[in-house]
């Protein structure tokens, strides 16, 4: 059964079609790419898909419940994390403090005044197995404020790995990078897919990012499914080399 289904989804605001009808399905284990020029609806169909506003027609489900009329919070709470094109971190607060603010909410202690000494155990064993995953270790006592642009973005995907989910929706993780910071957020995606086994679904601007990490791509214009397949299949698509990719001369 695949993790995550979309069928039919459709959103309109006014007369305007931001997203037409499109319909996906993630297998557990695998890495999704959503690719599409500026204004496809990409983000669009990424806010469907985690309950920021409902689909105007169509169902979303989550390994086969309907989620359709889940709000962002029952979604979360379900196995969904998600990252913004702008990171979502607090800045004035350490590495190891924003780790620990997604850590006592997915365990259920956040709004505890106190917590017994298995409860704070285990809310630490949390937060350094997810620095170690993201390899935050060395920056846990620092201001995430302080960090460089790509420690920020792997803060705030530590952030949303604490909350244990079972599928990890990442909206342009290396917007704004320059070349390395661009790699070691590629490599981070990379190792948490490969290595751990996470279910990604990713919008990204970077085709040599999607390219080099995706398992299946999926090609959105005018908020229109325009094309789905491996990475190889998509770099051959008329199609999509007339429509985003550019054709060579």
């Amino acid at each position: 059964m695949s993790l995550l289904q979309v069928r039919g989804a459709t959103k309109t605001f006014g007369s305007l079609v931001a997203v037409n009808d499109v319909t996906l399905s993630v297998e557990p284990g695998e890495l999704r790419a959503i690719i599409g020029p500026n204004g496809a609806g990409k983000t669009t169909f990424f806010n469907l898909v985690t309950g920021f506003f409902p689909p105007s027609s169509g169902q979303i489900f989550l390994d086969g419940k309907d989620i359709t009329q889940a709000s962002a919070v029952d979604r979360i709470r379900m196995g969904m994390a998600r990252t913004f094109q702008i990171t979502q971190i607090f800045p004035e607060l350490s590495t190891r403090e924003n780790v620990q603010i997604a850590a006592e909410t997915a365990m259920g202690f956040r709004m505890r005044p106190w917590l017994s000494r298995a409860n704070r155990a285990a809310v630490a064993e949390r937060i350094d197995e997810t620095l170690v995953a993201t390899r935050l270790t060395e920056q846990a006592d620092r201001l995430v404020g302080e960090l460089s642009h790509g420690d920020q973005r792997s803060a705030e995907i530590a952030m949303s790995l604490a909350l244990k989910p079972r599928i990890l929706l990442l909206d342009e993780p290396t917007a704004g990078m320059g070349e390395q910071e661009t790699f070691q957020v590629a490599g981070l995606i990379r190792r948490l897919h490969k290595h751990t086994g996470y279910t990604i679904m990713l919008v990204e601007h970077d085709m040599r990012v999607v390219f080099n990490l995706a398992d299946r791509i999926m090609v959105l214009t005018e908020g229109t499914l325009l094309a789905e397949g491996t990475p190889d299949e998509i770099a051959a698509n008329p199609a999509v080399q007339a429509a985003y990719l550019g054709t060579a001369e």
